[in-house]
């Protein structure tokens, strides 16, 4: 199936969807992005989300939050933790970015996932490490809790769950999309 444009509920720009339907007894995947990540960031993504899923977390990327920060992949764990993991393509990005203290406070264990050319101790300690490729990823460092408060907890779950209806709906119903 080809690319579906969809606007979520959530206010962000168009988000792009590879559609995942079973054709012939075959599943593609599916990748969802707002346009900007590189083919490493996005490999990164489904790798890193490979892993989630395989350790029992729920997954959505590219979460808008109350803060006005997007994160790139935010996990919910049976117990309802947390966890927000930012994606790095390289020492590059992740010089440039000075907004990923931001997500700090919106979840319980926050990650950068990276490639395995990342240089080694690039990454803050403060922070758990996961390396990842297309296919599989693996986590190097835990991240160190850190409980969420109550209210920007419930505020993220909140998110969490209508942007991930939204976007089931949105794959069974693409013309009933909101239009901003």
């Amino acid at each position: 199936m080809g690319l579906v444009s969809f606007q979520n509920s959530v206010p962000v720009k168009a988000m792009i969807v590879t559609s995942s339907l079973v054709n012939n007894n075959s599943v593609e995947a599916l990748v969802i992005t707002d346009g900007r990540q590189s083919q490493a960031a996005a490999s990164i993504m489904r790798g890193t989300q490979r892993l989630m899923r395989s350790l029992g977390f729920s997954s959505v990327t590219e979460l808008p939050l109350v803060n006005g920060r997007r994160a790139d992949i935010v996990c919910l764990a049976n117990d309802g933790s947390i966890h927000i993991i930012e994606v790095k393509s390289g020492a590059a990005d992740f010089r440039a970015d000075h907004k990923w203290q931001d997500y700090l406070d919106y979840c319980d264990r926050f990650y950068f996932a990276v490639d395995a050319n990342m240089p080694e101790g690039i990454i803050p300690e403060s922070a758990g490490l996961i390396v990842a490729d297309s296919y599989a990823a693996c986590i190097l460092r835990e991240a160190p809790v850190t409980k969420a408060n109550g209210a920007r907890r419930r505020a993220t779950l909140l998110a969490f769950a209508r942007c991930a209806a939204d976007r089931l709906h949105n794959l069974a119903d693409p013309g009933a999309g909101l239009k901003i």
